[in-house]
């Protein structure tokens, strides 16, 4: 997906599925973080006008994952702590969600729980494998997906297939290919452009792109060390941590980190004892 597509190969590609723009706020926020010396009480002042993005703002720097023995109640302690960044990954992800109608809500409670768990997952994960910047690893966390609630407010079936998918899921049959079967595209693509459309960082852009194609890029090891590598090695165990394959694809199994689990730990150098220690420890630490 690196070569520029033309307008129709790109509507195409998305089936008559729209991105949803950037909400007004996340443009005033991007203006101001591209400022040479962004003022954070700026950001702050932005997000205390929007109850519900301050809402999760403070909802995730009080999460076990910070670690912090007083909670936090101050948009601005809050914008200090986690820094412009992540701020903005928040903004974006609240904003896909203000694209659908009441029901899909509902429907999506457990992605929106995933997307989160995910995010904060890979943020870990890349503090202690120290192979990728957090910031893009927590952005990929929270984004990979963002391709599914488009999904569902164009195809009211799509969950059910998306089910379906994960069941599929082996070496020889990716979770997309069930649904390119069904739709002629998926929540991969879907997820690419948007993400393309709110100027993420182009290996960001990538690895949503990839990140059911895995075994693919695991499988060739004529590229080594790459930012696309490491970001999808944190996302695929983030994704077996926080159980994916279970709160979305409704399975008991997860057939993909089956194929891809080898490879990746393999990459990042971790065995799988080692890997299990790490799962146990972040598991517990979401449960406090």
């Amino acid at each position: 997906m690196s070569q520029e597509l033309t307008t129709e190969q790109i509507q195409q590609s998305l089936q008559g599925i729209s991105v949803p723009a950037q909400p007004q706020i996340m443009v005033d926020l991007q203006m101001e973080q591209y400022m040479p010396d962004p003022d954070l009480e700026v950001i702050a002042k932005l997000i205390s006008q929007d109850p519900g993005l301050s809402g999760a703002l403070l909802k995730i720097v009080n999460s076990p994952y910070y670690g912090l023995s007083n909670k936090i109640t101050a948009i601005q302690r809050a914008v200090n702590l986690l820094g412009s960044r992540s701020i903005i990954n928040l903004i974006n992800a609240q904003s896909i969600k203000g694209e659908l109608n009441d029901d899909a809500i509902v429907t999506l409670n457990r992605f929106w729980d995933t997307a989160q768990d995910v995010a904060m997952t890979c943020l870990t994960l890349a503090k202690r494998v120290g192979v990728q910047a957090g910031d893009e690893a927590y952005a990929l966390g929270l984004f990979h997906d963002c391709g599914i609630p488009l999904m569902l407010k164009k195809f009211p079936d799509y969950m059910k297939v998306l089910e379906q998918a994960y069941g599929n899921a082996s070496a020889e049959c990716r979770v997309v290919d069930t649904e390119n079967k069904k739709y002629n595209t998926n929540h991969a693509v879907v997820g690419y452009y948007t993400a393309k459309s709110w100027r993420l960082p182009e290996h960001v852009t990538q690895a949503i792109a990839n990140h059911h194609n895995a075994l693919a890029i695991f499988s060739d090891e004529s590229s080594r060390n790459t930012p696309l590598k490491n970001l999808l090695a944190i996302l695929k165990m983030a994704e077996h941590i926080c159980a994916s394959f279970r709160v979305l694809g409704n399975q008991s199994e997860d057939h993909e980190w089956n194929s891809v689990g080898p490879l990746v730990l393999d990459y990042i150098g971790l065995s799988e004892y080692d890997f299990e220690t790490q799962k146990q420890e972040i598991r517990d630490l979401a449960s406090r």
